[in-house]
């Protein structure tokens, strides 16, 4: 009896030798794709601004004049005795101040094209902005304003700029700092009107800073269409007014007629799939993968008095190696799916091909080709789906014990524990 129960602690402990050792070389594999991605994720999102541009922000213009003032100050000096003496001096100051922005009528239009450089992809994007704008001259006299529109500044490239007045006739302007600047002369409660457009391109997310320079907008409107479905709003930014999405488009408007706030508009581009970090979720959980499966092989195998030998589960979890190995590899070179197929369909047949020496190729394809698909294929599959995975291994865990009571029921496990 106790040489027997030997024997099976034996047997047991190179089973979960098998395993250590194979989780330990997912874990190798696993830190060596988080390497190759993190090492290139900087690089490459910095080829991608300079190819493309970078993630816009637009802010509203501002229309500033100049007003001399005489103040009054308070001064110290210091008198030939050593004595410190206060007086108060006047002089003359030049004081920049600021118009307020009437009304904001803007468009922006999205276009989304994900590019791929190395394992990673990006949401990069074109846009057609055009806005109109209007400041008032709330003060009593004339006053020469200069206007300036901001542009984003580090990389960003600007296609078709141009300003025009209410009537579509061009303003010369000049560019200075990254704003471009035009002045005119603006009578006492007359109004500044101007268009702007351009096309730029850029990554990820496209924002507007509705109140940045201004602290305060009336009568705004910002009508925005995107030619994709799945928009996402930031955190910390403000939701439209009404929104509609079909199929392959979105169309948006936010409306105000009086808004004082810090918060700004943003949309965030769906993004694809990432090779390289999916590769490497894939990998870190493929031992609780092999897991389910040696659970599954070891119990149905005893019931059916065909218990696999520790060499056995050695090669068949290289074989499970086989397919994260392949499918790191060959996922920057084929397209995500195809890798994905290729390395299940490689890692299912060394599995039932070396099976079937010494099972069979039936009894192979039930006992190791079945839930080699369950627990290696459709496990990493669900992935995928991305918020589903662990909801998928729960409902896999229980569906696997539940089947398990029911086949094994009736098995006689004193003697399928009987050496062989």
């Amino acid at each position: 009896m106790r040489g027997r129960q030997s024997l099976i602690m034996k047997y047991f402990a190179a089973v979960a030798l098998v395993w250590l050792g194979c989780a330990l070389a997912w874990v190798v594999l696993g830190a060596t794709l988080v390497h190759r991605s993190g090492e290139t994720s900087g690089e490459l999102t910095t080829e991608v601004d300079k190819l493309w541009g970078p993630p816009l922000s637009q802010s509203p213009p501002t229309a500033t004049y100049e007003q001399p003032e005489r103040v009054r100050q308070k001064t110290t000096t210091l008198t030939a005795q050593g004595r410190s003496e206060e007086q108060w001096v006047e002089r003359d100051v030049v004081k920049t101040l600021t118009l307020p922005l009437a009304s904001s009528d803007l468009r922006a239009q999205l276009r989304l094209q994900h590019r791929q450089k190395g394992l990673l992809w990006f949401a990069t994007y074109g846009v057609d902005f055009s806005g109109k704008y209007e400041f008032v001259n709330d003060t009593k006299t004339e006053q020469l304003v200069q206007t300036g529109f901001p542009l984003e500044a580090g990389g960003s490239v600007f296609d078709g700029f141009g300003i025009e007045d209410e009537h579509g006739a061009p303003r010369p302007y000049r560019v200075v700092e990254n704003v471009a600047l035009f002045s005119e002369s603006l009578a006492p409660g007359k109004k500044l009107a101007f268009r702007v457009h351009y096309r730029a391109r850029g990554r990820s997310s496209f924002r507007y800073a509705v109140t940045e320079g201004t602290g305060r907008v009336e009568h705004f409107v910002l009508k925005m269409s995107t030619d994709f479905a799945d928009v996402n709003f930031p955190s910390g930014t403000l939701s439209p007014s009404r929104h509609a999405a079909s199929a392959n488009a979105w169309s948006g408007e936010w409306r105000f007629d009086s808004l004082v706030a810090n918060a700004g508009i943003g949309v965030e581009l769906p993004q694809k799939l990432n090779p390289g970090p999916l590769a490497s979720r894939i990998t870190f959980f493929a031992p609780v993968g092999l897991l389910f499966f040696m659970f599954v092989a070891a119990v149905l195998g005893a019931a059916r008095g065909t218990k696999l030998h520790p060499m056995h589960y050695l090669f068949i979890g290289c074989a499970f190696f086989a397919f994260h190995l392949l499918f790191a590899y060959t996922v920057d070179h084929l397209p995500l799916e195809l890798a994905f197929a290729l390395a299940s369909v490689v890692s299912v047949l060394l599995v039932v091909s070396y099976g079937r020496l010494f099972l069979g190729l039936t009894r192979a394809t039930l006992l190791l080709g079945v839930p080699q698909l369950l627990y290696l294929v459709l496990f990493s599959a669900t992935f995928f789906w991305q918020g589903y995975t662990g909801l998928a291994v729960a409902v896999g865990a229980v569906l696997t014990l539940f089947v398990m009571m029911q086949m094994t029921g009736r098995a006689r496990w004193d003697a399928a524990a009987q050496p062989q």
